[in-house]
């Protein structure tokens, strides 16, 4: 296995050689001056180069600091980011806890339903059909949070929706009261379920009942 990269000794040494190297140009060009009889006149020259390392020792150790209350405050800055994308990742897991339970809440009247990417997946239906079908009515569905929809499994039959279903929405405009009275044994129809004769290719039957349901 590769060893991780550690950065934090060669940025040490790096800080090092950079001091040493600030501290000698300093030393350098104060000495200079000295030797020219600017500064310090009358001091000795290796006391003077003491006191002028010291100094520059001092400087360069000043700088260092400096950079690591910055480098200290753009960390803490980056905080509030790791807050906030906590935060976006518990409101993530909360919405798909609260669209599963929407789902199961419609399971509990509708039996079981899907969404687009079941369908896909399991009867090879795609999104496109689907979206096709939902607009003219061909298909029931229930809309599960925001702007989501499922579909219930019960309808389709061989990968396409059962043929009748188009009328029966046209006279049970909404979805709901129509499900529920697609897959309830109808008085109409002698004590049968709606939903199972459109799956026997009985729809006239079924049409007649709907029509004089949504009439009653």
């Amino acid at each position: 296995m590769t060893k991780p990269f550690n950065s934090e000794p060669r940025q040490d040494e790096l800080s090092s050689l950079v001091a040493k190297e600030v501290q000698r140009a300093l030393v350098q060009e104060i000495m200079k001056d000295v030797a020219a009889g600017d500064l310090f006149s009358g001091t000795p020259q290796q006391t003077l180069h003491n006191d002028l390392t010291a100094l520059a020792s001092e400087f360069v150790r000043r700088l260092a600091a400096e950079a690591v209350r910055r480098s200290n405050e753009s960390a803490g800055d980056a905080a509030p980011l790791t807050v906030r994308t906590e935060g976006a990742r518990e409101c993530t897991v909360l919405k798909a806890r609260d669209q599963q339970s929407d789902c199961l809440r419609i399971e509990d009247w509708a039996g079981a339903v899907a969404g687009p990417t079941y369908l896909e997946q399991r009867f090879g239906i795609p999104r496109s059909t689907l979206h096709w079908w939902q607009r003219h009515n061909d298909v029931v569905a229930f809309r599960k949070g925001a702007r989501k929809h499922v579909f219930p499994l019960a309808q389709f039959i061989d990968g396409r929706p059962a043929p009748g279903i188009r009328q029966v929405l046209s006279l049970i405009a909404n979805p709901r009261p129509a499900w529920l009275w697609l897959t309830r044994p109808s008085s109409r129809l002698n004590g049968r379920i709606p939903i199972e004769m459109l799956r026997q290719d009985l729809a006239a039957e079924v049409i007649l009942a709907a029509r004089d349901f949504s009439s009653t």
